[in-house]
């Protein structure tokens, strides 16, 4: 008999590396479909003040419907030829036929899919010396991709540009730290600087095996160093926004799930980081449902290979009814973009014609957590959340249909892959707040009522 284990220490039954199963495509899964139950969908949204276009500007809007059409069917016939999903995939909601931006934006080298990395850039700092040690360390991930012992080589040039960054840059990076957290960093620094030096003794040994745990080590060092830089929260969030909960700065929170019918994963605890800084209002809305116990006792209610979601409650109500008000709480679509000191609210990035701008947060990982909304409501977020299955090999930020228009607030950091292992009713027995609670404003869960 199977002994049911945790999945810290049991990969997949059907393969024995811990990445998730790829799986099997069912080409009917390409069509448009309205029969995902109360699964929302997503689809282009198309602002409702536009006017009515002159005899040019429809001559102009039907030559862009061609192209639309023929990059659909482009997108079709990779999906058939490589495995990759086509249109009805990209839906953590009702299916629907989704549009394609009318600038196409070609992204020059791999996407960063590790969301620690992610989390890490990700931080509202502006210190270009703890950047110039943090690269080479994040490289390390490549370089082990070399097999055997020659990837020592790669990884101990990398070693010596993060030592020799941190050197040059240390004077820099200790006047970056706020003054309230500026003890904490230099304690930071030193270990970092002690911990170069076994990562260069490790490489001396030619022993390969120790130098992920270390290069993780060294990391965490960097990454609490960088929000050591990062004073009080840096932008107001608009008006209409700063009664509802806020998540002004970062939280950790375990979410545990009952597996079911599964004889050698019993239980899954997956750790997500939320990040506040670039989603205060979704991810402190998430928060203030985790305190309320919302989603305990809730059943995995979507599970297709391309996204895991949950949320929707029971009964006719599609999102959190708040006790006080007896009506839906709703939060706004929220992104945030590279070179922007706030986010942008209530309007995609493709309605507001920003094409090439990067979002903050990407859906580049593996375990991507974002919120689910109405087809052309932008602002009908509520309760209900997906995580993303796919990495963005193929399609990295902004070259999909999913950057700029729903709303990433965080990212599973522990067993993500374990995900794909999940099925529909299967129960979310708990989520709770690790860290960072103290950061969450107007928590709405300790009104009574």
């Amino acid at each position: 008999m199977a002994a049911s284990v945790s999945c810290h220490y049991f990969s997949s039954p059907l393969t024995t590396s811990t990445k998730p199963i790829k799986h099997s495509l069912n080409y009917t899964h390409f069509a448009p479909s309205l029969t995902k139950g109360p699964i929302r969908h997503f689809a282009p949204l198309c602002s409702s003040q536009r006017s009515r276009p002159s005899e040019i500007q429809e001559k102009e809007a039907n030559w862009f419907l061609s192209l639309k059409k023929c990059a659909v069917s482009v997108a079709l016939s990779v999906s058939l030829l490589s495995g990759v999903p086509g249109l009805e995939w990209l839906s953590p909601a009702h299916a629907s036929t989704p549009a394609l931006p009318d600038v196409s934006v070609l992204i020059s080298g791999p996407p960063i899919k590790d969301p620690g990395a992610l989390l890490r850039y990700a931080l509202p700092i502006d210190n270009k010396a703890i950047r110039e040690v943090q690269k080479p360390l994040e490289d390390i991930t490549d370089s082990l991709k070399v097999a055997g012992v020659k990837a020592l080589d790669s990884v101990e040039r990398n070693t010596r540009q993060a030592s020799r960054a941190l050197k040059q840059g240390k004077t820099l990076i200790v006047s970056g730290l706020a003054k309230s957290k500026a003890d904490h960093g230099v304690e930071l620094l030193n270990k970092l600087e002690a911990g170069l030096d076994e990562l260069q003794k490790i490489v001396e040994d030619k022993n390969r095996d120790a130098v992920v745990s270390k290069q993780k080590e060294l990391l965490n060092y960097v990454g609490g160093v960088e929000e050591d830089m990062v004073d009080g929260f840096p932008y107001e969030v608009p008006e209409e926004y700063q009664n509802l909960p806020l998540l002004k700065g970062r939280a950790t929170v375990d979410m545990k799930v009952k597996v079911k019918d599964n004889p050698n994963v019993e239980e899954c605890v997956f750790r997500i980081v939320l990040d506040g800084y670039n989603s205060p209002v979704t991810a402190g809305n998430f928060i203030d449902l985790v305190e309320r116990h919302f989603y305990d006792g809730m059943e995995i209610q979507r599970a297709d290979g391309f996204v895991v979601q949950t949320g929707d409650p029971e009964g006719p109500a599609e999102g959190f009814i708040d006790p006080s008000t007896e009506k839906t709480r709703t939060i706004p679509l929220e992104i945030m973009v590279d070179g922007e000191k706030a986010p942008f609210y209530g309007e995609t990035l493709e309605e507001l014609g920003l094409y090439k701008a990067q979002t903050r947060l990407p859906f580049n990982a593996f375990g991507t957590m974002a919120m689910a909304r109405e087809e052309f409501e932008n602002n009908s977020a509520s309760s209900q959340v997906f995580w993303l299955l796919k990495e963005s090999e193929l399609t990295p930020s902004n070259a999909n249909i999913l950057d700029g228009r729903y709303a990433v607030f965080g990212y599973v950091t522990e067993n993500e892959d374990f995900l794909a292992d999940l099925k529909v009713g299967d129960v979310i027995d708990s989520i709770q707040v690790v860290s960072g609670l103290d950061n969450l404003v107007n928590p709405s869960y300790k009104i009574a009522g």
